[in-house]
């Protein structure tokens, strides 16, 4: 199986090391040829942006967790849909919040999709190919 795009990576926004295991597992399961690139903070995921300025391939799908330190993912997620640039970049929201406060803010703010992460492997790896098959098959992305 071929993953998103060929050169692009996935930007993975993700702070728990467990969560952040499960979903590199998931993906590699699904054999994404994308290089995966993680954040493990808000800030970490805002520092992208002057890498991408500078010419380093922008991701294809950035996956952004919610409840993160230093910078929250609402606020990264605002950060990025005001960039002149960036703002086309597709971005999912993956966090365990069902608060449907979240949901709305994050719609509000321009979440491309939002997707509250299961807590069982398998159920896990169908969401991982429910994304790869979403975003690499139906979805056209701006290039």
């Amino acid at each position: 199986m071929t993953g998103f795009n060929e050169i692009q990576p996935i930007l993975l926004v993700e702070d728990n090391p467990v969560d952040l295991d499960l979903t590199l597992r998931a993906f590699r399961s699904q054999n994404l040829e994308n290089p995966i690139i993680v954040a493990r903070d808000g800030e970490e995921a805002l520092a992208f942006i002057e890498k991408w300025e500078a010419g380093e391939p922008r991701p294809v799908i950035i996956l952004l967790d919610l409840k993160m330190p230093k910078v929250a993912g609402l606020e990264v997620l605002k950060v990025l849909k005001n960039h002149p640039e960036f703002k086309t970049i597709p971005v999912v929201v993956l966090t365990t919040s069902s608060e449907s406060s979240d949901v709305h803010a994050a719609y509000q703010l321009g979440a491309n999709s939002y997707i509250v992460k299961p807590v069982d492997f398998e159920k896990f790896l169908e969401v991982a190919r429910q994304i790869d098959l979403y975003w690499r098959l139906l979805n056209k992305a701006d290039q």
